[in-house]
């Protein structure tokens, strides 16, 4: 065949299409390359299957776009010409190199081709580029468009960019009025950081003389462990243990400049320790707690009331009493038997319209609402509708008290307080549920459900006392979680009761980026 014209009068050869090669064997040839009508050049054009050895590429249709092998890069040169060459193909997607190497491009046309986003630095080395066509395409303008926004109003370029068809509070809205401060892009998450290899049944954070930490309570190890960030290996270590037999909770209280911890065991009864010096010393025995009251202590909670210290524990044998008891300078001494028989598995002390206030969790009865009289607490009402409640935590929000309910059988729930009683506001599916807890970390509200059966949870408390799911996390069996910040280092701290007990960093993510 003689191609007068081209270039090059090679029989068979088309080494001008971009300098791609390949053997042209005519019209309806029977090469590799399966062309039928070759009009394109100069002319209308109706099969493209052979160019760059991309069989099934049809019409207007470039399967490229995609990101076929063979028809990216250079295979483009010559075709930027040809007005229009890529709209109208309806291919949902754009692969990044799609446009590499359409150095001389002028003009460029993506309308039509139901795109929700675009893939960034699309358009990177299009330096002489001045007319460009978006429109028709169901954008999603969110922060994976940011970059797009930001280089139409950089580039400048002659540009029909269409409209935004989502989310729905930007829908309709020209993409040419969006700017990149218009997107916020910035997302928290908790990332693996660090596995301790033992496990855990409850865990709270303490900080004394500038040094956080987190009690951590080894029931199967019998001890309780104080976690400390070790500056020089960049990890966390527990330098510090106080042995028991079977320890239940570990509970921190910073008293008169020094660090107590209330050891409640479920044998050989449970104590009050004292740290004789600063961070790393030894702990010395302050006093035996309870004398014989405490049968299965099961948690523990505290509270300043009117200058003194005063210390609850739930008691969840069948015939044991929850106590409270009052600092009285050397220790705690019982001051109030709050109910017996009744297996008390939780308390938590909170304020209900500017009085102090005690929530008792039961696994025999409802929760019950004890209000402070000035001297000690009054039984004032129970929250209905949640029977068997294993734990119950608080958090305030916009002047409004909410209380997080948590069940083994059955949804979590949160509860607001309405003046005289807790209405739900939310319910929460739970799977084997032992701890639902508010709390913050860097600066945000969150609040974590922990399952057996299931993922964990993270929710991101939002207006109104509202929780949205954001993130899930692996840790097996979780019984507490303890935030802990370092500096601009912040971690969270998950007890795990069937494996190693996780540790977690708080990070942020630019979407956009």
């Amino acid at each position: 065949m003689d191609w007068r014209g081209t270039g090059r009068d090679t029989e068979g050869y088309w080494d001008i299409l971009g300098g791609t090669g390949g053997q042209w064997n005519g019209p309806g040839g029977t090469g590799r390359d399966t062309g039928m009508y070759w009009e394109a050049l100069g002319g209308t054009g109706i099969y493209w299957g052979a160019l760059g050895g991309t069989v099934g590429c049809t019409g207007r249709h470039w399967g490229a776009l995609g990101g076929t092998p063979g028809c990216t890069g250079r295979h483009w040169g010559t075709l930027c010409v040809v007005p229009r060459f890529i709209e109208d193909n309806d291919v949902g997607t754009i692969a990044p190199t799609a446009l590499r190497g359409l150095r001389g491009l002028l003009y460029l046309s993506l309308a039509n081709n139901r795109l929700e986003t675009l893939p960034r630095g699309l358009f990177q080395g299009l330096e002489t580029l001045t007319q460009l066509d978006l429109r028709g395409n169901p954008f999603q303008c969110d922060c994976r468009l940011r970059w797009l926004v930001a280089w139409l109003s950089s580039a400048a370029p002659a540009a029909e960019a269409g409209r935004c068809r989502g989310p729905p509070t930007r829908a309709g809205t020209p993409l040419a009025q969006l700017q990149p401060r218009d997107f916020d892009c910035l997302v928290s998450e908790l990332r693996p950081f660090q596995s301790l290899p033992f496990a855990s049944l409850a865990a709270e954070p303490f900080a004394l003389g500038g040094h956080p930490g987190v009690a951590l309570a080894q029931p199967f190890a019998g001890a309780c462990a104080l976690l400390e960030w070790d500056q020089l290996a960049g990890r966390f270590r527990a330098p510090t243990i106080i042995n028991g037999s079977s320890p239940v909770a570990c509970h921190p209280l910073q008293l008169g400049g020094a660090l107590v911890v209330v050891v409640a065991q479920l044998g050989g009864g449970s104590a009050v320790w004292r740290r004789a010096g600063g961070p790393g010393s030894r702990f010395v025995r302050l006093q035996a707690l309870g004398n014989g009251r405490l049968r299965r202590p099961h948690a523990v909670a505290s509270a300043r009331l009117g200058g003194h210290w005063y210390l609850g524990v739930a008691d969840s044998s069948k015939g044991g009493t929850s106590t409270l008891f009052r600092w009285g300078g050397r220790g705690f001494y019982p001051h109030q038997a709050l109910r017996p028989w009744h297996r008390d598995t939780h308390l938590e002390f909170l304020e209900l319209g500017g009085r102090p206030a005690l929530v008792v969790c039961s696994g025999t009865r409802r929760p019950l609402v004890y209000r402070w009289s000035g001297a000690a607490f009054a039984p004032h009402t129970d929250i209905p509708h949640v029977p068997d409640v294993y734990a119950a935590k608080h958090f305030r929000l916009r002047g409004h008290v909410f209380l997080c309910l948590t069940r083994f059988l059955g949804d979590a729930k949160v509860m607001r307080w309405e003046g005289s009683m807790f209405r739900e506001v939310q319910q929460v599916p739970a799977r084997g549920s032992m701890v639902f807890q508010p709390l913050s970390l860097a600066g945000q509200r969150y609040v974590i459900l922990g399952n057996d059966y299931a993922p964990s949870r993270v929710y991101r408390l939002g207006p109104g006392g509202h929780l949205e799911p954001t993130q899930e996390l692996l840790a097996p069996a979780p019984r507490a979680f303890a935030p802990i910040s370092l500096g601009h280092r912040h971690f969270l701290v998950a007890a795990s009761f069937k494996g190693a007990t996780q540790i977690y960093r708080h990070v942020t993510v630019d979407l956009g980026a």
